[in-house]
């Protein structure tokens, strides 16, 4: 797969138009287009904001495939910097709508850790939810479900960041497992 290529995949599977990506770097849409075709390539140091954008290293995003399963985009943000407003109950909400404005749909969700046999034997003896509580500390971020162009993409915000990830499979029903943690949707939509 060439860097242009590479590029392309990565803009399409955020649903992100090349305007709206050359706007995040700081280029113009023309260049993206140059960029998608492998009649030109960008420079370190918009290699750079392409590898902190999508989360990945320079190296491989130049020179080797990368698994499917990878960070899809991870962005910084100042969540005091976003109000609340329509469907939106929290900054978070508004982050994720802006984010993402061409979603179908976004749903809130909770996450606690799927505990294994041994954890949930361990916190039946020493007190039942003491690991989900400690758990619940050690993560405090807020995370969403948004679906579009028939894709789901599992998001986890945090005060100074918001980072998404293509689910190789859908979430299906009110409930998932994703990565040990257990996900369960609110019952309201964003």
């Amino acid at each position: 797969m060439t860097l242009g290529e590479k590029i392309k995949d990565f803009r399409m599977r955020v649903g992100l138009s090349q305007e709206q990506l050359a706007e995040k770097i700081g280029v113009s849409r023309q260049a993206i287009t140059k960029w998608e075709s492998d009649r030109g390539i960008p420079d370190i140091k918009n290699l750079q904001y392409l590898a902190k954008l999508f989360d990945v290293s320079i190296d491989s995003l130049i020179n080797s495939p990368e698994d499917s399963q990878a960070i899809v985009i991870k962005e910084e943000i100042d969540i005091e910097s976003y109000g609340v407003t329509g469907k939106c109950r929290s900054q978070y909400d508004a982050v994720v709508k802006e984010k993402y404005p061409n979603a179908e749909i976004i749903y809130p969700l909770i996450r606690r850790k799927k505990l294994n046999f041994a954890q949930e034997i361990v916190d039946f003896i020493v007190q039942p939810g003491t690991l989900q509580v400690a758990d619940a500390f050690n993560d405090t971020s807020s995370y969403y479900l948004v679906e579009m162009d028939n894709k789901h993409l599992l998001v986890q915000e945090t005060k100074t960041f918001i980072e998404s990830k293509e689910l190789h499979d859908k979430f299906e029903g009110k409930k998932c497992v994703v990565d040990g943690n257990l996900f369960k949707k609110f019952t309201y939509t964003i």
